[in-house]
């Protein structure tokens, strides 16, 4: 099941006995727990049919135990499990015995006044693995992982929802630009804008331009559209309120050359046949990271690309040795990238 369509069917109060969330976006799981306790308990249910378990300091025999005791008053009571590291391949080291069996055995007939919630915020477990698969087979599945970027534009449509506001593909399409893919942030800065508007209107472009936080991500993104329309202006422009808001330039040189090296690894892997999601497995990245990056390189060529990377690693071991101003060195360096764009074009 989707992440969306679950807590859909949870504000209906429609809840399966089981629930397996993994994955490693977090904001997520914590809107998938929340919509859980806010619909499936009432307020004076919680002190007594709530209860959390790290299972790396309890057995997940400890849980079933509890899963399968009647709750102290009301319909049903909630079970958390977190921390499902025995899921894993190799997983840690502790004194806790894990019996992965008395789970299995439970989900074949769980307990119809308990909800059983596992979680296991990594990156992978072994799906080889009995419990895994029966995990994946009997209990509602979520997977809480880093959204494709066609589900974004799903989600981010649905926090705006949940604030009780209007957003357009424009605006999405602003946030994602902006924001880059971080959940957190995006409900955050969601949240603000919807303050900003008020509730039942609808987000401007101008007003997420005005409010929307400046992120790492999307400060080295402008810079790079400055670099590659040659617009010197800009670019230091850009760097100026970066600078107010105390952004080194050694750090900003670490990000145009992330960005330059992603380009480069992307030119390369599209001259191989790489698809957009495979070059995003490969060097690891957001799948809308890896769709910027094919449009971008395409402005450059590869010889190109190498000598900005060498340009900024000149110049990053320059600053570093007291050799040159930082300031002064930053702004040197982005004439001479976009002199060199000049002279390509």
């Amino acid at each position: 099941m989707s992440y969306i369509s679950c807590i859909e069917e949870m504000k209906k109060k429609k809840f399966a006995p089981v629930y397996y969330f993994y994955g490693t976006e977090t904001y997520m799981i914590e809107a998938l727990k929340q919509a859980l306790l806010s619909n499936g308990l009432e307020k004076e249910e919680k002190d007594t049919n709530f209860e959390v378990y790290d299972l790396e300091e309890s057995s997940i025999q400890e849980v079933i135990t509890d899963a399968e005791t009647f709750p102290f008053f009301g319909e049903r009571k909630i079970i958390l499990a977190t921390n499902a590291s025995f899921l894993k391949a190799k997983p840690p080291k502790m004194e806790v015995g894990h019996r992965p069996e008395v789970l299995i055995n439970y989900l074949e007939n769980p307990a119809p006044y308990s909800i059983l919630v596992l979680i296991a915020p990594f990156e992978k477990v072994d799906e080889r693995k009995k419990v895994v698969k029966r995990l994946k087979k009997e209990a509602n599945a979520v997977s809480c992982e880093p959204l494709k970027e066609w589900d974004l534009q799903k989600v981010i449509t649905s926090i705006a929802k949940q604030h009780n506001v209007k957003v357009s593909e424009q605006v999405i399409s602003y946030f994602i630009n902006e924001i880059g893919t971080n959940m957190m942030i995006i409900n955050s800065e969601m949240e603000k804008l919807a303050l900003y508007v008020g509730e039942g209107n609808e987000i401007r472009l101008e007003d997420a331009q005005l409010l929307l936080s400046s992120q790492e991500n999307s400060s080295s993104f402008k810079l790079m559209d400055a670099i590659m329309n040659n617009d010197l202006a800009k670019a230091i422009d850009i760097t100026k309120d970066l600078e107010k808001m105390n952004e080194e330039p050694i750090a900003l040189i670490a990000l145009i050359a992330s960005q330059f090296r992603t380009l480069m690894h992307v030119k390369i892997l599209k001259q191989k046949g790489y698809t957009q999601q495979q070059m995003a497995t490969q060097l690891k990245v957001h799948p809308y990271v890896a769709k910027l990056s094919i449009q971008r390189q395409a402005k450059f060529q590869l010889k190109e690309l190498k000598q900005a990377i060498d340009l900024l690693t000149e110049t990053d071991a320059q600053i570093k040795s007291g050799k040159m101003d930082k300031s002064l060195a930053f702004e040197l360096l982005l004439y001479q990238l976009i002199a060199k764009r000049q002279h390509v074009s």
